[in-house]
């Protein structure tokens, strides 16, 4: 199993910061960026290969490769995404499906986050389970939130942030772990959403795949505190939180 780790997107709501960097590499913590913040997680839990798919202002994170292989005791692997700028992350965890059929635990180039969630997606195998997302269901949810619904073991219904926010189960935090058997239905599952609407998001592939009743289990994270970064308020609140870890 390897790190993932999605860092293609502009993230325009955090110019100026990403007129000339990927949002991944925003710092959050003096120099940290959550790029730093993730590899240390991957590299905690005994990750040694990590690829990271990159797009829009690439050339910051090809310019810093060698840094972080030598800061976290990881390999890197970058696949570039050509669509960055155009498409939504449907097509670039697409980009990955090679990726995918190692093994990986996957995280989103802009969640600051502790190590206990990937140890919790790591406890939390070995039950059959091919997808397990980390789920958020203590924080309170409003309209922008990657909702979830799950029914008993019948795992995720629904995903979307277009949902009801009270009548949702938690939120998805932006941090899965998909098994080697899962990478071939994902990847076609992502590929008919990106093609159905290249504005998709991943997380439509999984509901894509809960449609064609493939199960996508959850785990919960519990009392953890993290965030998103889509905007400035975001990221004075992820630099509130990533000195914490």
């Amino acid at each position: 199993m390897i790190g993932l780790v999605l860092a293609a997107g502009a993230g325009r709501r955090l110019r100026p910061y990403t007129d000339t960097l990927p949002k991944a590499l925003v710092p959050v913590d003096g120099e940290k960026t959550v790029l730093d913040l993730t590899l240390a997680n991957f590299a905690e839990v005994g990750l040694t290969e990590v690829a990271i798919v990159v797009g829009y202002r690439k050339e910051a994170v090809y310019a810093r490769k060698a840094e972080f292989e030598a800061t976290y005791g990881v390999k890197l692997t970058l696949i570039d995404n050509d669509k960055a700028e155009e498409w939504n992350n449907a097509y670039s965890l697409w980009c990955a499906r090679e990726v995918l059929k190692q093994g990986v635990i996957l995280a989103n180039g802009d969640t600051v986050h502790p190590v206990s969630v990937e140890r919790t997606l790591l406890d939390a195998r070995g039950k059959g389970q091919k997808i397990i997302l980390a789920l958020d269901t203590v924080k309170n949810l409003a309209d922008e939130e990657m909702k979830v619904i799950t029914e008993g073991d019948q795992g995720v219904r629904r995903i979307t942030k277009l949902m009801d926010p009270a009548t949702a189960t938690g939120e998805y935090i932006g941090v899965t772990l998909i098994e080697p058997e899962a990478a071939e239905e994902l990847a076609d599952a992502l590929r008919t959403t990106f093609e159905r609407d290249p504005d998709l998001y991943y997380e439509d592939g999984y509901q894509e795949l809960v449609n064609r009743g493939f199960t996508v289990d959850v785990a919960p994270i519990g009392e953890v505190t993290w965030v998103e970064i889509d905007n400035h308020d975001d990221l004075a609140r992820g630099r509130e939180i990533a000195c914490l870890y």
